[in-house]
């Protein structure tokens, strides 16, 4: 998970006071800070929700709940977890708390996601901790001692992404012959000055991983174009690869672990893929409803035969991209159930200053996408028209079941261990 648009100044005077890494005591300036940033969140939440109901939620006394829950709080990263859990209570994964950031970074070393209803590390970093101790094909049992589920692990993964990096997790693990261990796998951790200027750093970072992992990548197999899309985002080529579709007569489009919120992709694709104008559905916000209809290109479109794979990583704008595609019956989606991610959020950044500024942000969500048959694809996803996952023994080998089926469906061969598009990890 990304860290988004965060810069920080400068944290809170303590922070000169203990040791790097470490949780730090809370005194009272540091809670009056704490307060501060649960009540700014509040009055954001309040104006901004897409439900002014809250789901049913009594979002006012909630919030004296865990107002009062703060004056407990042992250190300051128990403070950044009850600030998270007042807004866990909508059930909303895109309305979340992201804390000031701290001065040190964390890499786990692994890649894991579910894939059907069980968790699997997919790929291992050469050179960490994780690559003496877990391999591809691993089933992912437990973390820190929390069974893996497709329910929890979004949680699991914001808690030490975000709340509470971890220099050292336990992990149990089930390895392809059924055999489990517990091993410790130890973080890389990255320290830097505390009183940093984030964005700076940030944005590099962000801008050095949109480069290197969400590039739009392609392969010319014959009267076939695969083509590789990490992201439904502006300036990833996707101009340029509708134009090379159109040399071909069938089009393989491989959305696994795309994501991207950009509505102006997404309605530019949808509507290079069809003949005519689609409706893809509409916006539910707080006090109106939008119709969202996508434009087609005309002579400019894709016309040729659509295969679109996803997975359980495919999120947002290509999970709906995928389901109008179903919709329509404009081609055939192959691969795993998707995420069930799709509202709209919206960052809002804040900042406590008293001696010292402290940045963070708050992501709302602010509308509901429905789908032209009336539905959320909200917590429901797409549910691919042919299931394809694959074995612990597919990702031990590297082999991409997947996609040689759907190349399989577009009438060519490929072997699947040929692994056309590779993980490729970002640069240290």
């Amino acid at each position: 998970m990304a860290l988004g648009g965060l810069a920080v100044a400068a944290s809170s005077r303590q922070a000169q006071k203990q040791p790097e890494n470490q949780p730090r005591y809370i005194d009272a300036y540091d809670l009056g800070l704490t307060h501060d940033m649960l009540s700014q969140i509040h009055g954001v939440l309040k104006h901004n929700y897409y439900d002014p109901s809250f789901h049913g939620l009594d979002i006012d006394a909630r919030y004296q709940t865990y107002m009062a829950r703060l004056d407990s709080a042992k250190d300051l990263l128990d403070a950044y977890r009850i600030i998270a859990a007042y807004l866990s209570g909508l059930d909303d994964p895109h309305t979340l708390f992201i804390p000031p950031p701290n001065s040190y970074r964390v890499t786990y070393g692994y890649r894991a996601q579910m894939i059907g209803d069980r968790c699997f590390v997919t790929d291992v970093r050469p050179g960490t901790d994780a690559a003496q101790k877990l391999h591809p094909g691993d089933q992912l049992v437990s973390l820190d001692g929390y069974a893996v589920n497709a329910s929890d692990l979004y949680q699991l993964q914001y808690y030490l992404n975000l709340l509470a990096p971890k220099k050292i997790t336990q992990l149990t693990l089930r390895d392809p012959q059924g055999n489990v261990r517990s091993v410790s796998v130890e973080s890389k951790v990255k320290s830097g000055p505390r009183f940093v200027y984030w964005v700076v750093g940030n944005a590099r970072m962000e801008m050095d991983t949109r480069q290197h992992l969400l590039r739009s990548r392609t392969v010319e197999q014959g009267s076939v174009l695969f083509w590789k899309l990490p992201a439904l985002r502006a300036n990833e080529g996707i101009d340029h690869a509708f134009a090379l579709a159109r040399k071909h007569d069938i089009l393989i489009l491989d959305l696994r672990g795309s994501y991207g919120s950009d509505d102006e992709v997404l309605t530019s694709m949808v509507g290079s893929v069809f003949d005519r104008d689609v409706t893809i559905g509409k916006k539910v916000g707080r006090n109106e409803e939008k119709r969202w209809l996508a434009k087609s290109r005309g002579r400019e479109a894709f016309s040729g035969h659509l295969i679109v794979l996803i997975d359980s990583q495919s999120a947002s704008a290509a999970e709906i991209f995928a389901r109008v595609v179903q919709l329509e019956h404009r081609g055939t989606i192959v691969g795993d159930h998707s995420t069930g991610s799709v509202m709209d959020s919206a960052p809002y950044m804040l900042k406590e200053s008293q001696n010292l500024t402290l940045y963070y942000e708050v992501l709302v969500s602010v509308a509901k996408p429905v789908m032209a048959d009336g539905q959320s694809l909200e917590k429901v996803g797409v549910t691919p028209d042919l299931t394809v996952l694959p074995t612990a023994a597919d990702l031990a080998a590297g082999r991409d079941r997947a996609l040689a089926r759907a190349a399989e469906l577009a009438g060519v061969k490929i072997d699947p261990a040929a692994n056309m598009f590779p993980f490729e990890w970002t640069p240290d």
